[in-house]
């Protein structure tokens, strides 16, 4: 054969090699070869199925403010203010019931000391129809005297009772003498009449012999 018979032969392998090259780029890619290059940019690349698709992780919540030290204060004047106020209020209460309570005892007080004067009173009246007529009006000037300090004593707190026991005291010695006196003389007659004394027979001796006082000292004055 010729050399240029050699060549063609050669030139036609070339030609068909490509070509059998090309055909196969072809069959593999038909897809690209075919859409133009501007809708694939339009639109691109095919989107996964929902079906298939994985949700997002959710966003971290934001942290919380840390109070400030002006909250803190304010919210420990408050709970101070509110504590305050309980004491407050407790305290009120209590000392309202102890003034009560001392209302109370020196009401009773007063009543019993009125009382003992009532039996003062009568026991002077017995020793003054009995043999020691003497012994029995100073038992019932006594009585006066206290019967008019019980009545003072009403409505009184503690210490302005003090302050008048120590003014009798100071002003009429005598009177503690004679009671004392009396109570030894006359301690039976005394208890005595105190037993037999009810409540409502001692509020007319009280009337009555605060009248026979007065006009007994109007006749020792006009005497």
């Amino acid at each position: 054969m010729s050399k240029r018979a050699t060549a063609l032969r050669t030139g036609n392998k070339g030609l068909q090699s490509r070509f059998r090259i090309a055909a196969r780029a072809a069959l593999v890619k038909p897809w690209e070869a075919t859409v133009p290059s501007e809708f694939t940019e339009l639109n691109g690349p095919p989107r996964p199925s929902s079906q298939t698709s994985t949700p997002s992780p959710r966003a971290p919540a934001p942290p919380q403010a840390e109070p400030s030290l002006a909250d803190l204060k304010s919210k420990l004047a408050d709970d101070v203010t509110a504590a305050r106020d309980t004491i407050k209020e407790g305290a009120d209460t209590a000392v309202e019931k102890v003034n009560e309570a001392i209302s109370e005892q020196t009401y009773f007080a007063a009543r019993q000391v009125g009382g003992i004067a009532t039996a003062l009173e009568k026991v002077g009246a017995e020793l003054e129809a009995s043999d020691q007529p003497e012994v029995g009006r100073y038992a019932r000037q006594i009585g006066r005297s206290v019967q008019t300090a019980a009545k003072r004593m009403e409505g009184k707190d503690l210490g302005e009772i003090a302050v008048m026991a120590e003014e009798f005291g100071r002003k009429q010695p005598l009177a503690f003498l004679g009671i004392a006196a009396l109570a030894g003389l006359s301690a039976s007659r005394f208890l005595t009449a105190s037993a037999k004394r009810s409540p409502t027979e001692a509020i007319g001796q009280t009337v009555a012999v605060g009248r026979s006082g007065s006009s007994a000292t109007g006749g020792e004055i006009n005497g």
